[in-house]
């Protein structure tokens, strides 16, 4: 079976084109880092298997990070292997650097030209550029599917004959190896001269000290070259927009952020989406009861029917109705995605990571995070700085991923009502700020980063087609019902099982009496007595929600007795005191859900740190999680207490002095210790007496 190779720049349309060539669901995003890792499926081409191989994005053969050793690796093993080399039309000159190194190596190429949005009035003559290259060049529309046709046909041909004529113009004192010897030593590639047993140093020394600047004129001169007979366009910046004006302004940059996320969560947690949950809980209850009617009617209300009742449609139609919402957010998140946007958010966040020790690489993966933590966690693969990556795997967990959404929506949507808008964008930012301050903190201690390349490339805005939006619908559908089919029927009736039952093994609805969840949630119960909340079935709902976090919620409508995609109901249960759990006052609401935001994640996550960063640190991150967790909340709760007593104002002052009186003896302090122990006095430039 032929292997074909998909190389080409970050956001050139790769993943697209692995997709429409295999007819696969893969993830695609326009920044650097989407993949991570070689992704492989087979597709057919006229009675012949192909094995396609969709590697992780790169600018050249000389890797900078993890994912980009991945790829030249693969590149590198690749004897007999046909390469795609997938360029982006809208910016041919940087793209066909690529393919002047892959076509030096000797590679077996064929140059695929994406054209997906066109840029003034560019004009390309693909038989042309064939001719002069050597390789096969062939106009695509990887998403539309345009050209695909011909592209796979271009895949039987033979290896042509081509000749770069810029590398007469290089060579070493001594003789070497080969050609592609003198061209790696020009690139100062340690690494490939290391791979192959050979000092870099002894080479380098026999190449000019500007050998790099060299190698990469004769390269564009030669691409400007090739451009200049076969390409007529308007003079255009490939990315720039009249937006970014507005969009990348360093006053308005931040505000705009909020006011798009806050849109997003208000159609996602209000109007449209909460329309959507509840048409979708309704459904579920007309499906459930008649079901239910049927068991009561045979067999009474027994554990059967409890079983049915509470442990199989209950918990799992609470969490269930709650799907057109999570399934919204991925849309807009999604819709962002594809218009070039979230290239602009790394941007923006990119000065504020470098000062508490982390990239422009880490907010993809923290962004991915608002998602799912456990696919988050695996793409920070993608730094090259070792103690980077460890501290964006711990951030990961700190951002709010989907699962937190009905969390958010029962418990503060009975407490809050329209203003719960307010207190969810709050969570999402208070799980950024944390994350950041912890990350400052290991910086300055035990992580210390080492200075990392960040490449950058601005997107053009674009629009998504409805077969993205549909493919993204059914992904993200059919990912989080699997995971509610397994995990969550699994946990919910386990949960089931250890309230329902006894530690000796009797139901305690008929034989009364302690059960076993309750026994294990006393226990704990009085540790979080200082937070607000110290009823046992709360704790237990914290404990269950370890597995999932959307087991919060089916917990809590399993505890509360409340049927299938009751999504109100459960809602207004909390409030009543009557109720198995409840809760006292907002401030022990706020403080409850702070815990949910910052404790530990679930299984998966835990599972997916452990391959990514290792034991250690593994168990570090969760120590670390349950006291950020434990200590937020009750300053959260101490905080909201306080208003609830003594009113904002008040509170406010009263936090204003202790935090005056704090930077006072600060300063008096540093006057101090500046003054006695200092060699050389800053202040008044005097020698002092001190001595080592």
């Amino acid at each position: 079976m032929l292997e074909v190779l998909l190389v080409g720049n970050p956001n050139s349309g790769k993943t697209t084109l692995f997709n429409s060539l295999t007819r696969s669901h893969e993830h695609v995003g326009n920044w650097h880092g989407v993949t991570v890792e070689n992704k492989k499926k087979e597709f057919a081409l006229e009675g012949k298997s192909f094995l396609l191989v969709d590697t992780p994005g790169i600018y050249s053969l000389c890797p900078l990070s993890f994912e980009e050793k991945v790829a030249v690796k693969e590149i590198f093993d690749s004897e007999n292997k046909k390469i795609i080399n997938i360029c982006d039309g809208n910016n041919l000159k940087r793209n066909l650097y690529l393919t002047l190194c892959l076509m030096e190596s000797g590679c077996d190429c064929v140059v695929a030209v994406n054209r997906i949005v066109k840029s003034g009035k560019q004009k390309i003559d693909f038989q042309k550029l064939s001719k002069l290259l050597g390789v096969p060049v062939i106009d695509i529309d990887a998403e539309k599917g345009r050209g695909l046709e011909e592209l796979k046909k271009s895949l039987s041909a033979e290896k042509g004959a081509y000749e770069l004529p810029y590398l007469k113009k290089i060579q070493l004192k001594c003789v070497p190896a080969d050609r592609y010897f003198t061209i790696k030593a020009y690139e100062r590639d340690e690494q490939f001269f290391q791979d192959r047993g050979v000092q870099p140093n002894e080479v380098f020394s026999q190449i000019p000290d500007d050998s790099m600047q060299i190698i990469s004129k004769l390269r564009f001169e030669y691409i400007d070259t090739l451009l200049a007979q076969c390409q007529t366009d308007e003079n255009v910046v490939y990315g720039k927009s009249k937006f970014d004006k507005i969009l990348l302004n360093k006053w308005l940059a931040f505000p705009v952020f909020l006011l798009i996320l806050s849109g997003i969560f208000y159609l996602t947690f209000f109007s449209f989406g909460e329309f959507l949950s509840t048409l979708f809980g309704n459904f579920l209850t007309t499906i459930t009861q008649p079901i239910l009617k049927l068991i009561e009617n045979s067999l009474g209300q027994n554990a059967v029917y409890d079983f049915f009742a509470n442990a199989l449609f209950g918990g799992l139609g609470t969490v269930l109705s709650f799907l057109p919402q999570v399934v919204l957010l991925f849309f807009f998140l999604s819709i962002l995605e594809d218009s070039g946007y979230m290239a602009r958010v790394a941007f923006i966040f990119e000065d504020i990571l470098g000062k508490v020790g982390l990239s422009g690489k880490s907010v993809y993966t923290l962004l991915m995070g608002f998602g799912c933590s456990t696919s988050a966690i695996m793409t920070s693969r993608n730094m090259e700085d070792k103690n980077a990556k460890i501290k964006t795997a711990i951030l990961c967990p700190y951002m709010s991923c989907s699962a937190k959404i009905p969390i958010y929506t029962v418990i503060g949507g009975a407490f809050f009502g329209a203003k719960n808008l307010l207190y969810i964008v709050g969570l999402y930012v208070l799980g950024v700020v944390v994350a950041l301050v912890i990350s400052k903190i290991l910086d300055k201690t035990v992580l210390k980063s080492q200075k990392q390349s960040f490449i950058l490339e601005f997107p053009p805005y674009r629009s998504t087609s409805l077969k993205r939006i549909a493919s993204i619908l059914w992904k993200n559908s059919k990912d989080f019902l699997i995971r509610v089919g397994s995990v969550m029927i699994s946990m919910n009736i386990i949960v089931w099982l250890l309230s329902s039952f006894s530690f000796s093994f009797s139901y305690i609805r008929t034989s009364g009496g302690t059960s076993m969840l309750e026994g294990f949630g006393r226990i704990f119960a009085p540790i979080f007595s200082p937070l607000g909340f110290d009823n046992w079935a709360i704790v237990a709902s914290l404990l269950s929600g370890l597995v999932a976090k959307e087991v919060v919620v089916s917990s809590i409508a399993m505890f509360n007795g409340i049927d299938s995609g009751a999504t109100q109901l459960l809602s207004n249960s909390i409030l009543l005191s009557s109720s198995l759990i409840h809760f006292s006052s907002k401030a022990a609401v706020v403080s409850f859900l702070v815990y949910c935001l910052l404790y530990t994640p679930c299984i998966a996550s835990i599972s997916m740190l452990l391959q990514e960063i290792g034991r250690k640190w593994t168990i570090i991150s969760v120590i670390i999680q349950l006291l950020v967790a434990y200590f937020v909340a009750l300053v959260v709760y101490n905080l909201f207490f306080a208003i609830e007593i003594f009113g904002f104002g008040a509170t406010f002052f009263v936090l204003l002095m202790f935090a005056i009186s704090c930077l006072a003896i600060c300063f008096v302090f540093r006057l101090v210790r500046g003054k006695k122990f200092c060699h050389r006095c800053d202040r008044c430039n005097k020698k002092c007496n001190f001595k080592k």
